[in-house]
């Protein structure tokens, strides 16, 4: 069924929408979750409480300058665990392993050979390097998402492009061993080559709900 067909009723895949909306756009209220998928408020809020009663959803209700608090949704680490993380579990024992048996420079050699590796696996799909940043941005988000990172290619505000992550698929690992995230930007950095600036902008292991790195050519640089 259409989202557009009904004001009343969400499809039998609601819940699955409301969280990926929630997981790709950040925390929502109730009234822009309903604009979004072409429903009523009410049948919003009844998945918001199915989800609520599973643990997946958590709200807070947040101070507005004029009116009453805007109650304003977001998933909870229980609801993170349904989205693919690249065999977590298994990946921290192993990074864990390696830096109990071989210290700090072991784990470092691990993670630089890793890198590496990306690189190498990335370039054979990446477009020509005379091809417009913006293309080659973009294949580069469609090389992250088929890897589980939910990665779109946008302009900013300032005319720069960004790379959304809105979903990490090594969260576990990361978590443990951050020198993945450092090789992460590096292999962007590597693989869109001299002449362009990759910067991150928003971490979630800084606590934001997602990663975004602003990429654009270093003779347009913003002010």
């Amino acid at each position: 069924m259409d989202v557009a067909s009904s004001k009343t009723e969400l499809p039998t895949c609601a819940r699955e929408r409301v969280m990926l909306l929630i997981k790709r756009d950040g925390p929502q209220t109730v009234a822009r979750l309903a604009r979004q998928l072409g429903v009523s408020s009410m049948a919003v809020r009844q998945q918001l409480a199915l989800l609520s009663a599973e643990g997946l959803v958590a709200f807070s209700d947040e101070p507005r300058r004029i009116g009453r608090p805007a109650r304003v949704w977001r998933l909870t680490a229980k609801a993170d665990a349904r989205f693919p993380d690249r065999h977590g579990a298994l990946a921290v024992y192993l990074l864990q392993g390696v830096q109990s048996a071989f210290g700090e420079a072991g784990l470092q050699r691990l993670t630089a050979g890793w890198t590496r590796q990306q690189l190498a696996a990335y370039r054979a799909q990446m477009p020509a390097a005379d091809l417009p940043l913006a293309q080659r941005v973009a294949a580069l988000a469609r090389i992250r998402c088929a890897e589980g990172f939910m990665a779109e290619c946008r302009p900013a505000a300032d005319g720069v492009l960004e790379l959304v992550e809105n979903h990490c698929a090594i969260a576990q690992a990361a978590t443990v061993c951050q020198r993945l995230c450092g090789g992460e930007l590096a292999l962007f950095r590597e693989l869109l080559g001299e002449g362009v600036r990759v910067e991150r902008g928003e971490h979630l292991l800084a606590g934001d709900h997602r990663c975004t790195y602003r990429i654009f050519s270093s003779r347009d640089a913003p002010p």
